[in-house]
């Protein structure tokens, strides 16, 4: 019991399609039952006869195998289900046979059920020797956006989303398609991109095929796919500056010069003498030039000047200090024109004395 309350219920989503005949055998002209569950509520379906056709392998040879003319439309309810009748009538192909049941709007959805229609002949199924035949349905569009790695340079992605159908005889399982990407007038760079999956002939798929652009990309861009030597479809993408770059560019032009002179004039000062230094400082700082120069001197070696001629005593027994008076030249004045004491004043005249 506590494993039964444990159990998660079954989720609707994870239901697939399912179709079943009642009879599930009739005779040509007469008229059965076609019923589902598990399709998508509201969506409309056809149902149609087709002949040379099996569950597994799908309508070989897409509807031409088909009674298009007695085919018979429905739309599912609330729940995803229906009921139809459906008149048996004999396909253009032998049997083995079966009801296909696809959708016509939205999702893609297939689902095959075998009937077994009495009086119509039964023929082996051919080889498939035919080739699948891919053509783009819808205008191709490019899903995803940038990032801000981008914006400083990251290679810029997107998703190329397209829907192709199958116009061949056979189905094509696993195709590998080309995404190139071309800028100017330069020639698309192709790489190759597999899809999982099957598209029957007839039948339609929407295909997503990734790819990116180089590092720091930028401008007008061309986007194409192809399958074989066809080219299906081509997309512009403009692809934006990425001016994360460039403004990296201009911060570095200006912190690299600042830094390397701070790292100049850091040199500067540690080779340059010491003395220059606290010159040019005493010189800028009035107060800080005494205190360096008191500070030097300590350092200084003296200076031996000769020692001055001493007078001779007197007759008294004392020394007679003979007092020089030293009278600097001036630069205006020579010593023979420089007025002195002995010299009298004599008054200016003119012309020869």
């Amino acid at each position: 019991m506590l494993l039964s309350a444990w159990a998660p219920p079954a989720a609707a989503d994870d239901t697939k399609p399912v179709v079943t005949l009642s009879p599930p055998e009739a005779a040509k002209g007469t008229e059965i039952t076609a019923s589902g569950t598990g399709w998508r509520p509201g969506t409309l379906l056809m149902l149609l006869v087709c002949g040379q056709s099996t569950p597994g392998q799908g309508v070989i040879g897409g509807t031409n195998s088909c009674a298009n003319a007695d085919g018979r439309a429905v739309t599912t309810d609330a729940k995803g289900a229906f009921s139809k009748p459906l008149p048996v009538a004999a396909p253009p192909k032998p049997c083995p046979c079966v009801v296909h049941v696809a959708t016509v709007t939205g999702e893609q959805a297939v689902v095959d059920a075998e009937l077994r229609i009495t009086g119509h002949p039964v023929a082996p199924l051919p080889e498939q020797s035919g080739t699948g035949r891919l053509s783009v349905l819808t205008a191709p569009r490019l899903d995803g956006s940038g990032g801000i790695l981008t914006w400083f340079g990251a290679p810029p992605s997107r998703t190329l989303v397209v829907t192709v159908g199958n116009l061949g005889s056979a189905p094509v399982k696993d195709p590998v398609f080309q995404v190139g990407t071309s800028h100017g007038v330069f020639a698309p760079q192709w790489e190759d991109r597999r899809w999982k999956g099957t598209i029957a002939p007839g039948g339609k798929a929407e295909v997503r095929l990734g790819f990116e652009l180089s590092a720091g990309a930028h401008g007008d861009y061309q986007v194409s796919v192809k399958y074989g030597q066809k080219v299906l479809a081509t997309q512009p993408w403009g692809v934006g500056r990425p001016w994360g770059v460039t403004l990296f560019w201009i911060l570095l032009c200006l912190v690299v010069p600042a830094a390397v002179f701070r790292i100049g004039m850091a040199v500067v000062d540690k080779v340059r003498p010491s003395g220059a230094g606290h010159a040019r400082r005493g010189r800028g700082e009035g107060g800080r030039s005494d205190r360096g120069r008191a500070r030097w001197g300590r350092f200084r070696r003296p200076v031996h000047r000769p020692a001055e001629p001493v007078p001779p005593p007197t007759a008294n027994g004392t020394t007679t200090t003979a007092t020089t008076t030293t009278t600097a030249a001036l630069p205006w004045f020579t010593p023979d024109s420089a007025p002195t004491e002995n010299r009298p004043n004599t008054p200016t005249t003119k012309g020869n004395p």
